[in-house]
């Protein structure tokens, strides 16, 4: 897990560091452990400030260093915060689309760009698919997709694995950055992992998440389109949004699914991949368990248990322990 990913969870490279030293009770005191990091004592103050604010760490009796919580409690922690900045994001999103027929009777439609008022109503499958032809040879920079069922059947009886006019294929080739989050339960229609596997090598970045909260396409972080849920519907309208509030809202619940969705074709794409030795070492690493009492659950010599552990970060990509801890919470592989 990189450190991005972890800032998105709102833990920074200076509180994950100061996290894994409490971890191991490497120091007696705020100054000494300032000086093992090589942090500032401001610094290090607001990063203990931020673990505790966020529930990773508990405030010590009389002054002293706080108490670190095992890395797996920690990770559900924030999570569960991200969770709930996501089903806010989710309600207003809703709140939203609710309101589509209400603007449709007051909002011109026909415009290529977005009207005044900043949302577009679009009705129509013929309709909807020129204006997303439209804003996606607009873009310049990057495409960002979340996609989740139900598809279109196609001419062929067969579901479409694509949002209506959107053709990948044409963006990568032209330089656009593409990233997509899909749902996972629109990953068992026929040819659809064949298709993502070739996008994929051509460059397309994707993430696989249980419950994308709804279909959406924002283009250069500037114009967003709504997609309408059921595109079938020949009186489903699809929204275009250009007011910089709702796109300051819509971006960040990309942003914030993306990080909490799983890469496709990662390298450690599911637990089921690893031995269960490898897994029994990482549920003890989650919780916070120290080298000889590691090795001594696993009945080796604590030299053996350090090689072990070093194999299983090589193998996670991960660099430290709580990055592993974290990266198999993520992605649900301890419970």
């Amino acid at each position: 897990m990189s450190e991005g990913e972890l800032h998105t969870l709102g833990l920074g490279k200076a509180e994950e560091r100061t996290y894994e030293a409490l971890l191991k009770e490497r120091a007696a005191g705020a100054e000494e452990l300032a000086r093992l990091l090589g942090l500032p004592r401001e610094r290090l103050d607001r990063a203990l400030g931020h673990l505790v604010e966020h529930g990773i760490a508990l405030p010590a009796d009389g002054g002293g260093l706080p108490h670190p919580a095992a890395p797996a409690a920690a990770i559900r922690t924030l999570i569960h915060r991200r969770q709930a900045e996501l089903h806010l994001r989710s309600a207003e999103l809703e709140r939203l689309r609710m309101s589509a027929d209400q603007l449709a009777g007051r909002l011109m439609s026909g415009s290529p760009s977005a009207p005044e008022g900043g949302i577009e109503v679009v009705t129509g499958p013929k309709e909807i698919g020129e204006r997303a032809e439209y804003l996606l040879a607009s873009a310049e920079r990057e495409v960002a997709i979340l996609d989740r069922p139900p598809y279109v059947k196609g001419p062929r009886g067969d579901d479409s694995s694509r949002t209506p006019c959107l053709d990948i294929e044409a963006l990568l080739d032209r330089g656009v950055e593409v990233r997509t989050v899909l749902d996972r339960d629109g990953l068992g229609h026929p040819g659809r992992m064949r298709s993502l596997t070739g996008l994929v090598e051509q460059g397309l970045r994707a993430r696989v998440a249980t419950a994308v909260p709804t279909k959406l396409i924002a283009v250069d972080r500037r114009i967003t389109l709504l997609p309408p849920t059921d595109a079938a519907d020949p009186t489903a309208s699809a929204l275009v949004i250009g007011d910089a509030l709702l796109g300051n809202a819509l971006v960040p619940l990309f942003e914030t699914v993306w990080e909490r969705a799983t890469p496709l074709g990662g390298s450690a794409s599911s637990c089921g991949s690893l031995p269960t030795a490898q897994k029994e070492l990482l549920g003890l690493l989650a919780a916070g368990l120290k080298d000889e009492a590691i090795a001594r659950r696993l009945g080796v010599h604590v030299h053996t248990a350090r090689r072990r552990i070093s194999r299983l970060l090589e193998t996670l990509g991960a660099e430290t322990r709580f990055q592993a801890g974290a990266q198999a919470t993520l992605r649900g592989w301890l419970d």
